[in-house]
């Protein structure tokens, strides 16, 4: 059989300083797609100048220092004068806050779908997320409004929605090592989903360029191997590290109180309405599901959830155990 030979396609890939990102930006490279990112730079390296060098991990790619969600960054040679086949974004609010996330996940990809229709830029390549089937949220309902602003755009579009991360489910990896117990939300077994690594979210993803069937689609994704619940997360990772299970179950309601303080609390501090938004997307992914959203039976559908990759948590936790490195969360982190 031969092998399909595709073209290499002039690539701007936004969100490259996560870590989907930078999976993402070697997927590319690795492709032989011309890769230019758009890098925000982090809390803790607002220092970096326009000719800072790229970071290792995005050995391959040539960089550009700039906040998408700023007009003024789409007016930069680098933007104007050098033309794009394709629009790769990872790019992501940070914190879950309705002002983030209306600011990135909806503004500053608003700007940058402008932009990329301005130099006739012909498809974008969307990552969103499945929890917007179910939106509650503010960071989801910013999502969904950018995604139908893609749709009618007239460009082709693909628009990815992947279960959970490995990164969202290394949380508790230190706690357990320390001895403390397992957390899980009622009896572990109210949720599900199909968790996807960096590396097979990346594959997928980029594979969107060539593959004409992905295109002005929307695209569940999860990994490979069966729909997988907090409860048997805890259990493997616990016979992995040879430790007797020990789970500590948190009521759903201990949410629901939560939120309702922070809310009240939020009306007169600014900081504790974050911080409620917070306790809500807490809340929310400690009760759905990260699976398809079966509409018409009004349940979640592991079967119908697609699977993408090789890699699964399981044999993740067993190379984190031994060392090998459990992502960074950086600023996502909850635990």
């Amino acid at each position: 059989m031969v092998e399909e030979v595709h073209s290499p396609k002039r690539v701007l890939l936004l969100g490259a300083t996560g870590t989907i990102g930078m999976a993402t930006a070697r997927a590319l490279v690795q492709r032989g797609h011309p890769v230019v990112c758009l890098l925000r730079p982090r809390r803790s390296d607002q220092h970096l100048k326009a000719n800072a060098a790229p970071p290792e991990s995005l050995a391959g790619v040539t960089v550009v220092w700039g906040d998408a969600s700023d007009p003024e960054v789409w007016s930069q040679p680098s933007f104007k004068e050098a033309p794009f086949d394709v629009v790769v974004s990872c790019m992501a609010s940070r914190t879950g806050s309705p002002q983030d996330a209306w600011r990135v996940d909806h503004q500053a990809h608003v700007r940058a779908l402008k932009a990329a229709q301005t130099i006739g830029v012909r498809h974008f390549v969307q990552l969103s997320a499945i929890c917007v089937q179910k939106p509650l949220l503010a960071f989801q309902h910013a999502k969904l409004a950018f995604e139908k602003t893609l749709i009618e755009s007239g460009m082709t579009y693909s628009i990815v929605r992947p279960t959970a991360f490995f990164k969202s489910l290394s949380g508790q990896l230190d706690r357990v090592k320390k001895g403390k117990p397992f957390l899980i939300f009622g009896d572990g077994q109210l949720t599900a989903c199909k968790p996807i690594s960096d590396d097979d979210l990346a594959d997928f993803l980029v594979g969107c360029i060539d593959d004409v069937s992905r295109h002005n689609q929307i695209l569940p994704i999860g990994g490979p191997g069966p729909a997988i619940t907090p409860l048997a997360q805890g259990e493997h990772l616990f016979a992995v590290l040879g430790m007797p299970p020990r789970f500590k179950r948190v009521p759903v309601g201990l949410m629901d109180a939560i939120v309702g303080v922070l809310s009240v609390l939020g009306k007169l501090i600014p900081a504790a309405a974050d911080k409620a938004e917070l306790a809500r997307i807490g809340r929310y992914y400690a009760t759905e599901s990260m699976l398809v959203w079966d509409a018409q039976a009004q349940r979640y559908d592991a079967q119908a959830t697609p699977s993408h990759g090789s890699q699964t948590l399981l044999d993740a936790y067993a190379r984190w155990v031994k060392g090998e490195g459990a992502p960074d969360r950086g600023e996502h982190a909850v635990f």
